[in-house]
């Protein structure tokens, strides 16, 4: 919930197409596994917004290559949803967030 003019609460809508968050979804977990938690941040949690990034934060346990799983990761998401910029920020779960991961725990939507 966000805060809204005269302090009252109104929802966060999520600016992607139900298919577009199933294969984020599905994606990430064949990616990371069923225990990564996905979050949406940034412009497409704006519901006055238009166009943007997909920013995703994702909580994934303890990964060996993150350049490849990343890689890995986009690759599989584009073959389900049209090319388009997404950035992916990935914490290791049980690590101290750091800038963008305390954004995306603050105001981020779990998909």
């Amino acid at each position: 919930m966000a805060e809204g003019e005269g302090g009252e609460r109104k929802a966060r809508g999520v600016r992607l197409k139900p298919e577009e968050v199933d294969a984020i979804k599905e994606t990430a977990a064949e990616t990371f596994g069923d225990s990564a938690v996905v979050r949406l941040f940034g412009s497409r949690i704006d519901d006055a917004g238009r166009g943007g990034d997909i920013d995703l934060h994702i909580e994934v346990d303890a990964i060996a290559d993150e350049g490849h799983v990343r890689w890995l990761f986009e690759h599989r998401l584009f073959q389900r949803i049209d090319p388009q910029k997404v950035d992916v920020v990935l914490t290791i779960r049980g690590g101290t967030p750091r800038g963008f991961e305390r954004i995306a725990y603050r105001d981020g939507i779990v998909l």
